[in-house]
């Protein structure tokens, strides 16, 4: 059978693309728009796509209104600022034709300044050509690009009209700004320039200008039918979420969410009693994640966010350390995090397990507690926490498969509840005295070695560096930048990823994508 687009979304080797639409006043007349689509024909050679804008006069003469550029330009940095920008991704404009890319380029200028955006679009070069002075020869264009992939590069826009829509790799590029009538396979490939997988990005996105996606359908009117069903406007999404909220509180019936804490935490997982249970709310929750994740900040957000905050801390407590269950439970989104982050009200877990398992005065009071079960609850999310530190150790990896095991039996009664608490109290000890034993000076001298190791394969004459150096370098920065558990999070991610460019590619100039790949899993798994 086929490969389809479902199929490479399910194998995560391209992500969800969104759609949105904008205020009916930036549109334009429908008519207009089904009358170029009428003209179009897949024989058109790109250098013909002006004399198409100019037989299709009565739409270029709408869609170049100064009034609407500018409008539409307003819109495009107040989007990109508010909800691509945050996230580190960049954008692609879509334009009409070759005059539109130059007007909304001033129009741009105006806005953000001229290092914000760049034109790339098919000239001649001659004195005929009136865009002569856009032309960029092969090596130009090729440098704009990779500045374009570089985070660090205040390179943030490509202004297009036909170029760069097909065969296009640039990850970090999550939204198209669509002000160009385009449909079915020219549409579909360029709309896939948005969902390549990229650290943190979750779905690729489309703002629709011309209303072109108001009727999927008839957009990509072709085969592959199930494209339809992959690509989903934001209003409909806006309109899924009170129901998959309620979804995730009904796992929580009776539950006061305003108790915080371990009580709090306690009284959400005594809903959740058995794995099948947690992995169904687990299910439900990264539905909503995904949504939250696509949706921010939209306003509608708003009157969630607080039962939004709890579910991410019940959904945190209860991921396994070592990530067993039927469900692949996933990182927290980088607003996700951002929002619980902002919560200085929250009533934060402490992390005592040293203290639990070496004081004999403690751990006697712990024993002769009137209630086991709820003791056991609180160690059992410390270990958890714990655990997910090292969760690259294989040592701890095998002490979280305990741990699983020792819930399942619990669970189904084979462990009583004061004997279930001494089991987690002997693995909490071993816990701590497995930490003890990993030499921080023994790993930085590893996370050392296989770096230096990385760059000498790589280094010619083509790529001169001081291997010792930028090894250096890196372990400096990524050592100021990183905190426990960053790998588990995508603003940790993010933010290790965003120092490792600006020593790779900004300090070194080196501009090898595999490189920094390798790179960045040697820094996960030893730092």
């Amino acid at each position: 059978s086929r490969y389809s687009f479902q199929d490479s979304i399910r194998d995560k080797a391209t992500l969800p693309l969104h759609f949105e639409a904008v205020d009916v006043k930036l549109h334009i007349n429908k008519d207009a728009i089904d009358e170029a689509y009428s003209q179009m024909t897949d024989e058109l050679s790109e250098l013909d796509r002006d004399d198409l804008a100019k037989r299709a006069a009565k739409m270029a003469v709408l869609i170049k209104a100064p009034a609407r550029v500018n409008a539409i330009c307003l819109h495009i940095v107040k989007h990109f600022q508010e909800k691509v920008e945050p996230n580190g991704f960049k954008a692609q404009v879509v334009t009409f034709d070759r005059e539109c890319c130059v007007l909304y380029k001033k129009a741009m200028d105006e806005l953000v300044g001229p290092e914000a955006s760049a034109i790339v679009m098919h000239t001649q070069g001659g004195k005929s050509d009136e865009y002569a002075e856009w032309k960029l020869a092969k090596d130009e264009e090729e440098k704009l690009l990779d500045r374009f992939r570089d985070p660090n590069d205040p390179l943030k826009f490509l202004i297009v009209t036909s170029k760069l829509l097909t065969g296009f790799d640039a990850p970090i590029l999550q939204v198209m700004y669509l002000d160009k009538p385009m449909k079915d396979h020219n549409l579909l490939q360029a709309i896939c320039r948005t969902n390549r997988v990229y650290p943190g990005k979750t779905h690729g996105l489309i703002v629709d200008y011309l209303g072109i996606f108001d009727d999927v359908a008839t957009a990509l009117d072709f085969d592959e039918k199930a494209v339809q069903k992959v690509i989903t406007n934001l209003d409909d999404l806006k309109k899924e979420l009170p129901g998959v909220v309620a979804r995730c509180l009904a796992f929580f019936p009776g539950v006061d969410r305003t108790v915080g804490g371990y009580e709090g935490l306690i009284a959400a997982q005594d809903c959740l009693p058995d794995n099948e249970t947690r992995d169904k709310f687990a299910a439900e929750y990264s539905v909503l994640s995904r949504l939250w994740e696509a949706l921010s900040p939209d306003p509608c957000l708003g009157l969630y966010e607080k039962d939004y905050k709890w579910l991410t801390q019940v959904y945190e407590s209860v991921k396994p350390p070592s990530g067993n269950g039927k469900l692949l439970w996933h990182a927290l989104g980088a607003k996700t995090i951002e929002l619980v982050h902002e919560n200085v009200h929250l009533e934060m877990v402490r992390d005592d397990l040293d203290t639990l398992v070496m004081d004999a005065e403690v751990l006697e009071g712990l024993l002769d507690a009137k209630d086991p079960d709820k003791k056991s609850k609180e160690i059992e999310i410390k270990l958890i926490a714990r655990l997910r530190k090292h969760k690259d150790n294989p040592k701890f990896v095998a002490l979280g498969e305990r741990l699983e095991k020792l819930k399942e039996r619990h669970e189904q009664g084979l462990l009583h509840s004061l004997d279930f608490l001494k089991e987690l109290l002997t693995l909490a000890k071993e816990v701590v005295q497995a930490e003890k034993q990993v030499d921080p000076v023994d790993e930085q001298a590893k996370a050392k070695a296989a770096l230096t190791e990385l760059f000498a394969e790589v280094k010619n004459g083509k790529t001169p560096m001081v291997v010792e150096r930028i090894v250096t370098d890196i372990d400096e920065i990524v050592r100021l930048v990183r905190f426990p558990g960053w790998q588990n999070t995508k603003a940790g991610e993010r933010e290790v990823q965003k120092a490792l460019r600006k020593v790779i590619y900004v300090k070194y100039q080196v501009k090898d994508q595999d490189l920094f790949d390798k790179a960045f899993g040697y820094i996960r798994q030893y730092y």
